[in-house]
C-alpha cells in the first residue's frame, strides 16, 4: 500500500473526540500508513491546504462545524483527495447528504475496525491502474458523441470514484446494466465480482434466501449451506435491476443491510459484515412508486443518493448511424460473416424510427437483418420494420404474401406484440393485459417469434 515515491500514503483523521481519533490513528499506523490528525474543521482545512494528504477521514459532528464542511472544502478547492465521513448510528441521513456532497464513503459509529480497514484499502486503490482488458465490452459499451450520451459518460466516470449508491433510470433497452458494469469496471472494485440481480424474476418466497443465503437445515430442502447475492458480490458491486419490483417485506430487509452493512443468513444467529456497493435500476418511476405506497420512502432515499439517467436512443439520433455500424460489426464477427453495407433506404428508416425498445431493439432488428440480407447489402425490407416503425402508414397488402398461412399469421402476431410492447415501453406484464393474454402466454409467443 505504498505510493510511487516509496512513501506510505498519508491519512488525515479529523475528530474532536481524542479517544476515537487515537483509536483510528493506531489502526491506520498498524496498516503501515502515515497519519496526521486534526481536532476540528478549521484545523482540518489548514492541514489539507498544506498538501500531502492522500485520504481524509472526518467525523460528522464537531464543535466548530460539520464533516460536510470538510467535504465541501475538498470539493471547492479541487483537491483530488477521497474523503469518508464517520457518522453516529441512527444519523445516516447525514451520511447520505455527505455522499451527495462528494464523500467517497461513510462509516457508522461504533466504528468497526474491520470495515475501517476495508474502506481505507478501497479508497487508496482509486488511483492504481486497473487490470482491465483494453477494448473490453464495458469500455466500448457506449458509442456516440451526442450531448446526451457524453453527459452520461462523464457522470459515470465521476461515479466510479465513489462508493455512493447509484440509481440508474431510463427506458427499457437504454443500457442501464451496461452503465452499471462500466461504473464497476472503472472503479477500485473492478477486479472483484459484479453480480447482476433481476429483482422481478425471483419468487417472493425465495427472496430472502437468494439475497442473504442460508445455513444447512434452515428449512426443508436446505441440505447444505449456501451464500446469497451479497456474499457473492463481496468486495464488488451488487446490481439490483428492476428494484421497483421488490416486495415491501424485502425492502425492509434490504434497507437494514444497506444501513448496517451486515447480513444474516437464514437459520444463522449471527450477522456477518459485507463490503458491497449497491447500484440499482428500474424503468419505472420510483418516486411515483413511493407516492403510491409500493416502495418505501426511506429505502428510496438510501438508493437514490446519485441518479444517473440513461438517454433514450431517440434523444441521440445523431449517433444512430455510428451505433448501427458498431453493432453490425460485432454481430458479423460473432457470426463469422463479412460485414455487409447498410443501404440508403435502410439507414434512413433507422434514423427516423423512435425505437421504443432503444438500443436493445436496434440490436434485434440488425441481427434479424443480417440473417435475411444477401450478405453484401442490408435493404429496407431486410429490417422487417412493422408499419408502426415507419413514417408512412403501410397498407395491409404490403405486409407480405398471405401464404403460407402460418407465416402470414406469425407476421401479424409479431406486429401486434411489438406494438403493445412499444406502447408499454417493453413492460411485458402491461403488454399482456393490452393483448388480452396471460403473461406466460406472451412470454411463450415472444420466444416462439424470437422477440427478445
Amino acid at each position: 500500500m505504498s505510493k510511487k515515491n516509496g512513501k506510505p500514503p498519508r491519512i488525515l483523521v479529523v475528530d474532536d473526540e481524542p479517544d476515537l481519533r487515537e483509536l483510528v490513528e493506531l489502526t491506520l499506523l498498524k496498516m503501515g500508513l502515515e497519519v496526521d490528525t486534526a481536532s476540528g474543521v478549521d484545523d482540518a482545512r489548514q492541514r489539507l491546504d498544506a498538501g500531502g494528504i492522500d485520504l481524509c477521514l472526518t467525523d460528522m459532528r464537531m464543535q466548530d462545524g460539520s464533516g460536510l464542511d470538510v467535504v465541501r472544502h475538498i470539493d471547492t478547492q479541487g483537491y483530488d483527495i477521497p474523503v469518508a465521513v464517520i457518522t453516529a448510528y441512527g444519523s445516516l441521513d447525514n451520511a447520505v447528504e455527505a455522499l451527495k456532497a462528494g464523500a467517497f464513503d461513510y462509516l457508522a459509529k461504533p466504528v468497526s475496525l474491520e470495515q475501517l480497514r476495508t474502506l481505507v484499502r478501497s479508497a487508496l486503490s482509486l488511483d492504481k491502474p486497473r487490470a482491465s482488458k483494453a477494448g473490453s465490452e464495458e469500455e466500448r459499451a457506449f458509442i456516440g458523441t451526442s450531448p446526451a450520451i457524453l453527459q452520461a459518460l462523464q457522470l459515470i466516470e465521476r461515479l466510479a470514484r465513489s462508493q455512493a449508491p447509484v440509481y440508474i433510470t431510463g427506458e427499457s433497452g437504454s443500457g442501464k446494466e451496461r452503465a452499471a458494469r462500466l461504473i464497476h469496471a472503472q472503479s477500485s472494485r473492478s477486479a472483484l465480482p459484479f453480480v447482476p440481480v433481476n429483482c422481478g424474476a425471483i419468487p417472493e418466497n425465495l427472496m430472502e434466501s437468494e439475497f442473504f443465503g442460508y445455513k444447512k437445515g434452515a428449512f426443508t430442502g436446505a441440505d447444505s449451506e449456501r451464500d446469497g447475492f451479497f456474499q457473492a458480490a463481496e468486495g464488488g458491486t451488487l446490481f439490483l435491476d428492476e428494484v421497483a419490483d421488490l416486495p415491501l417485506a424485502m425492502q425492509v430487509k434490504l434497507l437494514r443491510v444497506i444501513q448496517e452493512k451486515r447480513v444474516r443468513k437464514l437459520g444463522d444467529a449471527r450477522e456477518i459484515p459485507v463490503d458491497v456497493r449497491i447500484i440499482c435500476a428500474t424503468h419505472q418511476n420510483l418516486a411515483k412508486c413511493v407516492e403510491e405506497g409500493r416502495f418505501r420512502q426511506d429505502l428510496y432515499y438510501r438508493l437514490n443518493v446519485i441518479e444517473l439517467k440513461m438517454p433514450a436512443l431517440r434523444e441521440m439520433r445523431e449517433d444512430i448511424g455510428a451505433i448501427t455500424e458498431g453493432v453490425l460489426a460485432r454481430l458479423a464477427a460473432q457470426n463469422g460473416m463479412p460485414l455487409p453495407k447498410l443501404g440508403a433506404d435502410a439507414r434512413e428508416a433507422l434514423g427516423n424510427y423512435d425505437f421504443p425498445g432503444n438500443v436493445r431493439e436496434l440490436e434485434n432488428v440488425l441481427e434479424r437483418a443480417l440473417a435475411l440480407c444477401d450478405g453484401r447489402l442490408i435493404r429496407l425490407d431486410d429490417l422487417q420494420l412493422s408499419r408502426t416503425d415507419r413514417d408512412e402508414p403501410v397498407p395491409s397488402a404490403a405486409i407480405g404474401d398471405k401464404y403460407p398461412l402460418q407465416d402470414y399469421l406469425d407476421r401479424l402476431e409479431r406486429e401486434a406484440i411489438l406494438e403493445a410492447l412499444g406502447k408499454t415501453r417493453f413492460n411485458r406484464t402491461q403488454a399482456a393485459k393490452i393483448l388480452g393474454v396471460t403473461f406466460r402466454s406472451l412470454r411463450y409467443r415472444m420466444e416462439r417469434l424470437d422477440i427478445n
